[in-house]
This record gives structure tokens, C-alpha cells and sequence, in this order.
């Protein structure tokens, strides 16, 4: 492997940070959330009910908890660059897949797969590249690469109802080959972060930072909803098409790069603590405005909900940043591990409750509005101390 250390001030940070926006694209851009426009094309297509789509969303999150949980023992053992790839080619691979009708189970572990190895991918990606760029390009590379979920919600949007007049599973081939063309781009273009960014610190060298922690686990758990139903409460809910439906995860995957890019710029002139104040009341509105019946107040719910989803994350990379100095990508795992945890059992849990309110939209919209409440209340009670 070349040797990697800080690079320049200049344009050559675009490098590792694209290649890691590839990463986060196809993780969790296009791994996960391509997923949200299918869930309602899946339904009436009938491979699977309501309450088993929203199964497989839940296990999908499980997945990412495991990717997350191995993701750097994965890097410390076989490198970054090699465990990036292998993570873009697995969801390639299951994507294709779940082009076979094979039932609920067949779908449930594929999923569960491409679920795991985006937590490999998110693991890695944001603190491979802030190891290696200049320091006062941190911030810039961090909205780029959370920037590539948004990019990947966007693709998957235009992609899947391009696609799917010619079939469900000619939607999953072309999602397949779409991770193909970037892995093909990013694999000469990989961060290689010098080793210690990679090390297991000494007991106590990383701070807890136990209120950011659990206030970015309270967000996760509560977009659950949205990052699972979201398109399906636009077509089942509001009455959009399935077309139309795919344009509203299209918002929310605009809103996801406005506000990675944003946060990337604003969050270090902000400081971590202030801005994940605001990302998190961007959340609370977002899922507030799902609650309000009518079609304009989804499309505006899809906008905010992204924008806040997406871009808390790069609030986390320059909170982790401040805090953990070197060591932040291991207090930016830690992070992402209480994310996952809180999100595999809310996602569980979302789809038990789906399925006991005969699918009801608003008991679950309604959960993550909550919970969503409680993450903003530990930001804010951190920010006062």
C-alpha cells in the first residue's frame, strides 16, 4: 500500500473524499435507503405483505449493527482500502440477489448482508479520509463523504422508477450494477490512514462523551420511520403513486446533500455541541410535519428529514473531531455503534407496532416524533452544561 499521511491544503483533499462519498453512497445511500422507494413496488407486486417489508427494513438495520460492531477489527486486519472494497462488493452481490423472488426469508438475509456491510463502509470512510486530509479541510471532507448517502438516496430515486416498469427484479440488477461502476471508481482512490488511526487506545485516552452519544443514538431511533416508511406512507398514506412516491424519497435525498455539505461547512464555525442542537430541531421538525395530514406537508417532511438525517452525521465527525483529536474515528465508532444499537431495536420495534395497528402510518411517525424529542432534549441539557 502507498504510504498515506496528511495531504496538502489544497484540491487533492477530493480525492479520498470522493472515494469515500462512493463508500457511504453505496452503503448506505443506495444499501440501504434504495430500498425505501421498493418497499411500496415490493408490496404490490406481492413477493412479500406490509408487516414483512417493514421486517426486512428492521433487519437491514440489524445488519448495519454488525457491520458497525466488526467494521474496524475488519480495517486492523486486512486495511482499509481492501475492507472498503470488499464491503461495496457484498452489496453488489445482494443486490443481485434479491433480483429472485425467493420469498421473505431469501430477502430478509441478502438485506441483512447489504445491512452489514454499510456498517463496515460507515465505520471506516469518514475517519479514514479526516485522517489523511490537511486539518482545515476536515470539515469540507466530512460533508462530502456523508454527502454520498444523499447522492445514493438521489440515484436510487431516479434509478427505481426509471427501472421499474420493466420489473422488480430489473430494478435490482441495475442497483447491482450500479455499486459495480463504484467500486470500479473508488478503489484506486481509497484512504489509507497511517496506523495509529487504526489503534486500540489505552482505557481511558478516548473521552466518553456519553450525552453526544446517546443523543445521536435518540436520532437514529427515531428516523426509523422515516428511513423505512417514508415512501410508503406517501403512496399508502397521502395517495401518491408509486412514481410520485419515489420523487418523495428523491426530496429527502436532496435534502440529505444540502444538509451533509451545510453541516460539513457550518457544524466547525458552530462548534459540535450548538450544531447537533440544530440538526436535531430540524429532525424534531421534520417528523412533526409527518404527523400533519395533506400532501404538501410530506413533501415538506421529506426535505427537512433528509436534510437532518443525513447531516447530523457530519455533525458527529467534527464533534468527534474536537473531542478525540487523532482518535476521533474511535469515538466516531462508538457513536455509530450506540446509532445502530438504537436503531436495529427501534427498527424491531416499528415493525412490530406496524403490524399490530393494522399498519398504521401515524403509530409509528408518532414514536419517532418522541423519541426524536428526547434526542433534542440531551443535546440541549449537554449544551447548557
Amino acid at each position: 500500500m502507498r504510504p498515506c499521511g496528511i495531504l496538502p491544503l489544497n484540491a487533492r483533499y477530493l480525492r479520498p473524499a470522493l472515494a469515500g462519498a462512493a463508500a457511504t453512497c453505496s452503503g448506505i445511500g443506495l444499501g440501504r435507503f434504495a430500498y425505501v422507494p421498493l418497499f411500496p413496488a415490493i408490496v404490490a407486486a406481492g413477493w412479500i405483505d406490509g408487516a414483512g417489508a417493514g421486517l426486512i427494513g428492521a433487519v437491514n438495520l440489524a445488519g448495519y449493527l454488525g457491520g458497525v460492531l466488526a467494521g474496524r477489527g475488519l480495517a486492523r486486519r486486512f486495511d482499509v482500502p481492501r475492507t472498503l472494497s470488499v464491503g461495496l462488493a457484498l452489496i453488489a452481490v445482494a443486490f443481485a440477489a434479491c433480483a429472485w423472488n425467493g420469498g421473505l426469508w431469501w430477502l430478509v438475509v441478502w438485506r441483512g448482508l447489504a445491512g452489514a456491510a454499510g456498517g463496515v463502509l460507515m465505520s471506516n470512510a469518514g475517519p479514514a479520509v479526516q485522517a489523511v486530509v490537511a486539518p482545515e479541510q476536515r470539515g469540507a471532507a466530512s460533508g462530502v463523504v456523508i454527502g454520498g448517502v444523499g447522492a445514493g438516496v438521489t440515484l436510487a430515486a431516479l434509478l427505481v422508477p426509471a427501472v421499474l416498469p420493466f420489473g422488480l427484479s430489473a430494478t435490482w440488477l441495475a442497483l447491482s450494477a450500479l455499486v459495480f461502476g463504484l467500486l470500479a471508481f473508488a478503489h484506486r482512490r481509497w484512504p489509507d490512514p497511517p496506523p495509529e488511526a487504526n489503534a486500540i487506545p489505552l482505557r481511558g485516552e478516548v473521552p466518553a462523551a456519553r450525552a453526544l452519544v446517546l443523543s445521536y443514538a435518540l436520532s437514529g431511533a427515531g428516523l426509523v420511520p422515516v428511513m423505512v416508511y417514508l415512501a410508503d406512507l406517501a403512496v399508502r398514506g397521502r395517495g401518491f403513486g408509486l412514481t410520485a412516491g419515489s420523487l418523495i424519497w428523491l426530496l429527502f435525498g436532496l435534502g440529505g446533500m444540502a444538509g451533509t455539505l451545510t453541516a460539513g461547512r457550518v457544524a466547525p464555525a458552530l462548534g459540535g455541541r450548538r450544531a447537533n442542537v440544530v440538526w436535531l430541531g430540524f429532525q424534531v421538525l421534520a417528523l412533526g410535519l409527518t404527523l400533519v395530514p395533506g400532501q404538501l406537508a410530506i413533501i415538506a417532511a421529506a426535505l427537512l428529514s433528509g436534510f437532518a438525517a443525513l447531516g447530523i452525521t457530519a455533525v458527529l465527525l467534527t464533534a468527534a473531531r474536537e473531542r478525540a483529536g487523532i482518535l476521533a474515528g474511535v469515538l466516531f465508532v462508538r457513536a455509530t455503534i450506540g446509532f445502530a444499537v438504537a436503531q436495529s431495536i427501534s427498527g424491531f420495534a416499528m415493525a412490530a407496532l406496524f403490524a399490530a395497528s393494522g399498519e398504521s402510518h401515524l403509530a409509528i411517525f408518532a414514536a419517532g416524533f418522541a423519541v426524536s424529542v428526547a434526542g433534542l432534549v440531551v443535546a440541549l441539557a449537554e449544551r447548557a452544561r
